[in-house]
């Protein structure tokens, strides 16, 4: 399935040292990779002003996605994401990626299809299977995030 999560359409793989992103280079020709780092500023914040960060707005919301990582295979992505209050509904079909989230700021109400809620704050992780199913509110929050999905994430 692919990731249409939250409005974002679509993914580049940035190469952005200066932010933190994945850093390319080349020595003797040849392509090395170096890790994708996030700094104590980007994470509070400030990685949310960088040019390359992906703004998309639908019904009064905005979110904000900057994208650490994505796999050569594009079955994995890691990022640092923004969104402000919005109501999610994934009764009629399960997520779809598998997504470990670590909040910063804000927090989400996790409502499974059985009843069960969740609140996630920030200083929590949450990983949410690609099966679930359910509602996911929010007054706006902002984390660090994790996806993977054998079928591509783009």
């Amino acid at each position: 399935m692919k990731r249409a999560l939250y409005g974002v359409m679509a993914f580049g793989l940035m190469m952005v040292g200066a932010a933190g992103a994945l850093a390319v280079s080349a020595i003797d020709g040849e392509d090395v990779v170096r890790p994708a780092e996030l700094t104590a500023t980007e994470i509070a914040g400030a990685i949310f002003d960088h040019p390359e960060v992906v703004v998309s707005s639908r019904n009064d919301r905005t979110t904000h996605d900057f994208i650490t990582h994505l796999s050569s295979d594009k079955n994995f992505v890691s990022g640092m994401y923004r969104a402000t209050e919005g109501h999610w509904n994934y009764h009629d079909r399960p997520y779809g990626v598998d997504e470990f989230m670590y909040f910063i700021e804000g927090s989400v109400t996790l409502t499974s299809v059985d009843g069960t809620v969740q609140v996630i704050e920030a200083g929590e992780a949450a990983t949410i299977p690609k099966e679930w199913k359910g509602t996911w509110d929010t007054m706006g929050y902002s984390k660090l995030y994790v996806i993977y999905s054998a079928d591509g994430v783009e």
